[in-house]
């Protein structure tokens, strides 16, 4: 496997402005324009992609990323905890009240 590159943000911002252009002009499609910005440039077109994406979040056109939404999936993941708890709690004390039903008949019989 090869090691990552880095690339610098003005070739990054040339490259997403390359395939922009690319799309405006009607040639191809989204992935007939990344393989072709990709191949001029010497360019996976999956990582065009990534910054393509990157730039429409920056710009309020695409919805935050998973990483963004983390803080709330890790509070929903907590809540679900709980709620887990809760309820293994609440069978607890169901099975336990019935238990103490049941002894509280079999003591007034005797």
């Amino acid at each position: 496997m090869a090691a990552p590159r880095k690339y610098e943000r003005e070739f990054r911002d040339r490259a997403v402005r390359m395939y922009r252009d690319r799309l405006s002009e009607g040639h191809d499609s989204k992935l007939g324009a990344r393989r072709h910005v990709g191949s001029m440039l010497d360019l996976n077109p999956a990582t065009l992609r990534n910054w393509v994406e990157d730039a429409e979040r920056a710009e309020g056109v695409r919805a935050p990323s998973a990483a963004s939404r983390s803080v709330d999936s890790e509070e929903v993941r907590a809540l679900k905890k709980r709620v887990a708890e809760l309820e293994r709690a609440n069978d607890i004390l169901t099975t336990a009240s019935a238990f103490f039903a049941r002894a509280e008949l079999d003591r007034r019989l005797k």
